[in-house]
């Protein structure tokens, strides 16, 4: 009966807002009938293009210096717009559409231009201290260690690395047949939107703890939110459930909209159970936390709102592109819904005040983003058989002469905005041109000329007298770019090449470890006595372990990819590097020193044999290394001695540090004595992994500086994420037992700083290593990725 209840008053709601949508689209439809948007947009396009038909002069031959560079090109395409004095025009539109699309605001208010301007001059602080200072090919936002170190100014440290850890897991959960980048993207820009409402919404009188507060729960909220184009919209409208999945999947969502509680998952009868358990998990606590976070007030208001949009999307995802009988209120109705509740939602999650007019300036404003959206997608909602007004349109308008042009609706929306919504205000129409030829000139340039006028021939042809203004504009009017759509494209990019980066990476890992497996086994010459073939049969053992082989690999990306050296000449420094790593863990795992009972998925060499076997292998491998690395004859024979000279030097710090390590034992230690110890233990191997193949190369001291560094806080953060997983790992992942330390009562980072402390910690040293990246001359993108396995790795 309850449910029923719920039921009953969703869709009241649900049909209140659809006959005001009904209304709305009716007035749209007699202004596309009798063409009354024309005479009213061509007088404010002529008065618009004053501001951006710009005649060329013969002075322009001389400044070819001066052009304007292409817009991915992100940090030079922003110093050009601020050297030409374009940047706050630039901003200003940009800031401006933000308030109007997302905040709901109207721009004719002394108190809404006095917070854009307040916008304005940050971002453009902002952007011209990291236009100078920031060496990287993406903004700060877009990296890990820019956003970690936005979070220490804010003081949401945990709140970031929990939000970090999410996404990945989300990442990691987009199965083929989704757009992972698509995905991702959306929900950043979720979560990126909330942060942005709610800092609008705080002022200078804000406590710094109250801002954390508010910071904190506005990247829960965007998060929380932002789920739900993942895994609802993305997941309903890919292919990969099937029907009978797709109604049992809407019909939980539908059912925690109605009762405010997110059912059990129950029997689950399609293939993706593991993907749907984890997003149910997900998805349910996401929900009670943007319903825990609600104003009473307002509680009421997102359930209904959240109702209308995702019936509104139900509405339209079932639609069928050979069906050829929809009314045009079947098309645009939804349209209209969707659009403006997904808008009043967001305002919801976050509580946020209304002024007088929001709610109907973003109910007309939705179905304005949806069209100019269907348009840009317009050729890949064909090709899947999507149903919108576009693709309706393109295959049925030759057969039904009742269909209305939905890019002549377009305008006529463009015309309900600027003059009934917006009281004909010149700031507005300014935004909303700028923005409608923004889009058709991207539009223009992505499909390519003849393909672009295939479809204005199509749509455009209602008013050639109109069209024709609306070409010559697309062709001719400049300075109608905005900024969110240059970080959307840049976030595209940089999504995508990460991505492949990572591929690479790993395919990186897996290739060069097989190759190095195959030259690490020590062979027995013929006629060698008894003791030495148990000696080298001892090595073997530890040596065919399941290694990660992360130090010779990463000699191998340095010395082959970044220094250009024969793979084959540096095969006896990989060897060497590997002997010395495996004889350091034999040392540590004898009962003397960790005494470890397994290591690499296996026993550990001391419990197969005896100890006095286990030093002896291990002595014997450090001797084999010294062997491998004096048969680097492909080299200069003075660059080898100072390599062999330099590989004893950082073997005594090994061994300097494993007796740090042992004197500890018991003892409280200070977090810079630990640190000490974990460099000479495990940051000393990273460095002699980079600066061995530097060296061979004869790169210069300064490089050779900066790679220490950047190993000195590769290899603190390594043992922090170790001793994380020492007391949060899984055994069989790590091949080692846990909780290691916690048991001998040794001191770590967790003992020390925490759980949160330690992952603190973590970040910082991620964050100072991924700056000394950019230290060097070259980018080392397996570096950058090399950082984000070792804080991410589970082993």
């Amino acid at each position: 009966m309850h449910y029923m209840n719920e039921k009953l008053q969703a869709n009241t709601g649900y049909r209140l807002a659809e006959r005001k949508a009904i209304q709305y689209f009716a007035s749209l439809y007699d202004q596309v009938m009798d063409k009354t948007y024309v005479t009213k947009l061509t007088e404010d396009i002529q008065i618009w293009k004053r501001n951006h038909i710009h005649h060329s002069s013969w002075l322009s031959f001389f400044s070819r210096g001066k052009r304007k560079p292409d817009s991915r090109d992100y940090y030079r395409y922003i110093q050009w717009l601020s050297y030409t004095g374009k940047l706050d025009d630039y901003l200003d539109r940009s800031v401006s559409y933000i308030y109007m699309r997302d905040l709901g605001k109207a721009l004719d208010s002394a108190d809404t231009q006095t917070r854009i301007q307040r916008v304005i001059a940050d971002v453009k602080r902002y952007l011209l201290q990291s236009t100078s200072a920031n060496r990287s090919d993406q903004p700060e936002f877009m990296n890990v260690a820019g956003v970690y170190r936005w979070s220490q100014k804010e003081g949401i440290e945990a709140t970031v690395i929990w939000v970090i850890n999410k996404l990945g897991s989300v990442s990691s959960h987009i199965p083929e047949g989704m757009d992972a980048e698509q995905a991702q993207r959306k929900l950043i820009k979720i979560i990126i939107g909330v942060i942005l409402h709610v800092m609008e919404e705080m002022d200078d009188a804000v406590s710094p703890d109250e801002r954390s507060r508010r910071l904190d729960e506005a990247i829960r909220l965007g998060y929380s939110y932002g789920l739900t184009y993942p895994f609802i919209d993305d997941l309903l409208d890919s292919r990969l459930l099937t029907v009978q999945e797709k109604e049992q999947y809407s019909h939980m969502i539908r059912t925690a909209l109605l009762t405010g509680s997110v059912p059990e998952l129950g029997d689950w009868t399609g293939n993706h159970m593991q993907l749907i358990q984890y997003i149910h998990s997900e998805l349910s606590d996401a929900f009670e936390y943007i319903k825990d976070h609600q104003r009473p007030d307002t509680q009421q208001t997102f359930f209904e709102q959240s109702y209308v949009f995702f019936h509104s999307q139900d509405i339209d995802r079932v639609k069928d592109l050979t069906r050829a009988n929809y009314t045009n209120e079947e098309l645009y109705i939804p349209v209209i819904l969707k659009s403006a509740s997904s808008r009043l939602i967001a305002r919801s999650v976050i509580g946020a005040p209304e002024d007088e007019g929001f709610e109907q300036r973003t109910f007309f404003y939705g179905i304005y983003n949806q069209l100019a959206d269907d348009f840009a997608d317009m050729v890949d909602d064909m090709r899947e058989g999507a149903v919108t007004p576009y693709t309706y349109y393109l295959k049925y308008h030759l057969q039904r002469s009742d269909l209305i042009n939905p890019f002549e609706l377009y305008w006529g929306v463009i015309s309900y905005l600027i003059h009934n919504v917006y009281n004909s205000d010149a700031r507005a129409r300014e935004v909303i041109l700028d923005r409608a030829m923004n889009g058709l000139k991207r539009y223009k340039e992505r499909v390519g000329v003849e393909k672009y006028d295939e479809m204005m021939g199509i749509f455009a042809s209602g008013h050639p007298e109109f069209n024709r203004l609306i070409q010559k504009m697309v062709q001719k009017a400049d300075d109608v770019d905005f900024f969110d759509k240059l970080l959307r494209d840049q976030m595209i990019t940089h999504l995508k090449n990460d991505s492949k980066e990572k591929e690479d990476f790993f395919n990186t890992i897996k290739i060069v470890r097989e190759q190095i497996n195959h030259q690490l086994k020590i062979t027995k010459p013929h006629g060698i006595p008894a003791m030495k073939e148990q000696l080298i049969d001892a090595a073997n053992y530890s040596l065919e372990g399941n290694g990660k082989r992360i130090r010779p690999i990463l000699t191998w990306v340095m010395g082959v990819n970044e220094y250009g050296l024969d793979a084959s000449a540096i095969v006896p420094l990989l060897r060497s590097l590997e002997y010395m790593h495996t004889a350091s863990l034999i040392f540590d795992d004898l009962p003397s020193q960790d005494n470890a009972s397994t290591r690499r998925g296996r026993q550990t060499l001391h419990q197969v044999h005896n100890s006095a076997t286990a030093e002896l292998t291990g002595l014997y491998l450090i001797q084999k290394a010294i062997g491998e690395q004096s048969s680097l004859d492909q080299f200069n024979a003075e660059t080898v001695l100072a390599l062999i000279q330099y590989s004893a030097q950082k073997a005594e710090d090994m061994c300097m540090g494993q007796a740090m390590d042992l004197d500890s034992k018991g003892k409280a230690l200070t977090l810079e004595q630990l640190n000490m110890v974990c460099f000479y233990k495990t940051g000393v191997a990273f460095e002699a992994c980079l600066v061995m193949p530097a060296m061979l190369a004869q790169a210069k001291e300064s490089e050779i500086a900066a790679l220490k560094k950047f190993a000195y806080h590769m290899g603190i953060a390594f043992q922090v994420k170790d001793d994380l997983l020492d007391v949060e790992g899984d055994m069989l992942l790590l091949g080692k037992p846990v909780g290691q330390d916690f048991d001998n009562n040794n001191s770590n980072f967790v003992s020390i700083l925490g759980h949160e402390g330690a992952c603190k910690e973590m970040w910082e040293h991620y964050c100072l290593a991924m700056e000394a990246l950019e230290q060097l001359p070259r980018n080392i993108a397996f570096l950058k990725h090399l950082m984000n396995y070792i804080v991410n790795r589970d082993r």
